[in-house]
């Protein structure tokens, strides 16, 4: 019993000469080198408090209080910086110590420092004990990441995405059916698109796959997982990693890791088999078996590339959709102006398809506004800083986590005039084209931009066009849309919301009719 207390006195003091020297440090950097970002004040030892809920938006309130970057301290170490607006006014600029020259938009320390923040942070509980350091979005920077960026490069680049287009749109045929047959159920509509589009893509699987379908509940099951871990601040553990050796204490997390782990196997295990009696047809899964050798990937990586982009494909794509029919909705001029530019070009005869792209710039500010107006991400994926930056006097020291927070940067009213309006005619310059000098992070930042960028915004695309061409979406008066009813975490997800559908051509059968041609075109 002595012998005991002595060693839980040994721990404590320990412990505390740990904790005693990280602030010490602390200190004595802030001290020698350049200040911190500004921001709210936090206790000398438990640094910030960071809130549980709807934190992109208590981070753009501190932003809007404190400036366009700000930090929070987790711990009595840890630095978190927060980016938060496109562009700074003034002539300052900012560099990597000691004289590395950058533009002056703090969003570009997030590009042109790309290098440098191309880390990511250590993720204890979704990195190292769900995932076993498999997962691309979590990998740190280094040669893993690099062969695993290198071998999604090919099946998802731009030339690629344009072969999926008879998926894509076969799929967004089905959308516009689900909702005549169903139109409380267009958000269950969404998710099987993403589903059935990211299942063809990555397994090669050509059935339509239902909206309770096992493979939809089970991705949206181990994504809820995904973003529960991923919550900054939501886990003692990823402070206090040493609670990982503790026994007991990671037992749920080891039961979902095994889980997750044979879902994706199990997936990649059946292309494997197709493929080795020639029965495999084109996909991802098959792409990445037939170049194992070149791009020197175990089966674990395999497993875990196809099956992280199934999912993540399946979830952001699905909630940028809902997110058209929620603007559509709460601003039908937006709406009409597209719809009088889908009648000019596309006409009744027909429905909208890829070709009508280029001569449609109306969808595609109508679809960049409704990923700036509601970000997928919020508050974006963790960077870490893998040496100093200086900005304007201020450190973003090395070892710092580094957000760009999406829903900050897509409110600066210095790029977006009235960011909390819905306006799509801020993307269109005087002759209705596109606008190339303003664009928003809806994927990410530089080297750890999301690979999938190309597919995702294909699919926005066809299903945005599509669906105005089809219907006219209003609200349902006796159930007003909460245009703030969304969960704030690393995805999006809208509430539950109602909608009405009223086909723009004739009555629900004719609909029907044009979207069996089209399914038959294909």
């Amino acid at each position: 019993m002595l012998e005991l207390t002595f060693q839980l006195k040994a721990l404590g003091a320990f412990i505390a000469l740990v904790l005693a020297g990280n602030v010490l440090r602390a200190k004595l950097r802030s001290r020698s080198r350049l200040p911190l970002p500004p921001g709210p004040p936090g206790h000398w030892l438990f640094g910030n408090h960071i809130p549980s809920a709807n934190q992109s938006q208590q981070f753009a309130e501190w932003i809007n209080t404190y400036g366009p970057i700000i930090s929070l301290r987790l711990g009595p170490s840890k630095v978190m910086v927060i980016i938060g607006r496109h562009q700074v006014n003034d002539s300052n600029t900012a560099h990597r110590a000691p004289s590395y020259s950058l533009a002056k938009e703090s969003n570009d320390i997030m590009e042109k420092e790309g290098g440098v923040l191309a880390d990511r942070p250590r993720a204890v509980a979704a990195g190292e004990i769900l995932s076993r350091g498999l997962l691309i979005v979590l990998a740190p920077a280094g040669e893993q990441l690099r062969r695993l960026r290198k071998a999604a490069h090919t099946p998802l680049q731009a030339k690629a995405a344009d072969s999926y287009a008879p998926v894509q749109m076969d799929a967004a045929r089905d959308v516009i059916l689900d909702i005549l047959d169903n139109p409380k159920g267009h958000q269950a509509a969404a998710n099987r698109y993403a589903a059935t589009v990211m299942l063809r893509i990555m397994y090669g699987k050509s059935t339509p796959t239902a909206a309770n379908a096992p493979d939809i509940i089970v991705i949206h099951k181990m994504l809820k997982r995904f973003q529960m871990l991923m919550r900054p601040g939501a886990l003692l553990i990823e402070r206090f990693p040493i609670l990982k050796y503790v026994p007991g204490y990671t037992t749920e997390l080891e039961e979902w890791r095994r889980e997750e782990s044979q879902v994706y196997h199990d997936k990649l295990n059946r292309v494997s088999r197709e493929f080795a009696t020639g029965k495999a047809g084109p996909s991802f899964a098959r792409y990445l078996l037939e170049n194992q050798s070149s791009h020197k990937l175990s089966d674990d990586e395999m497993a875990y590339l196809a099956g992280s982009l199934f999912g993540a494909g399946s979830d952001t794509t699905a909630v940028a959709i809902m997110y058209v029919v929620m603007a559509s909705a709460c601003y039908p001029k937006a709406q009409e102006k597209v719809q009088e530019q889908l009648d000019i070009v596309v006409g009744r005869d027909r429905a909208p398809t890829f070709d009508d792209y280029n001569s449609l710039p109306q969808i595609e500010a109508f679809t960049l506004e409704c990923l700036r107006w509601r970000p997928v991400t919020t508050l974006g994926f963790a960077h870490r800083a893998s040496a100093d930056i200086v900005y304007k006097g201020m450190l973003i020291p090395e070892g710092a986590i580094v957000f760009g927070n999406h829903w900050a940067i897509s409110r600066d009213p210095n790029v977006y005039p009235n960011p909390d309006q819905f306006d799509p005619e801020r993307w269109l310059n005087s002759e209705g084209k596109i606008r190339d000098d303003i664009k928003f992070p809806s994927f990410g930042f530089g080297r750890r931009i999301c690979p999938g960028r190309h597919v995702a915004n294909r699919s926005v695309f066809i299903n945005a066009a599509l669906l105005l061409w089809s219907f006219k979406i209003t609200q349902d008066p006796e159930n007003p849309i909460d245009q703030m009813g969304f969960a704030d975490g690393v995805v999006a997800h809208p509430k539950p919301f109602s909608a009405r559908f009223q086909p723009r051509f004739g009555d629900e059968g004719s609909l029907r009719n044009v979207m069996t041609m089209y399914g038959e075109g294909l």
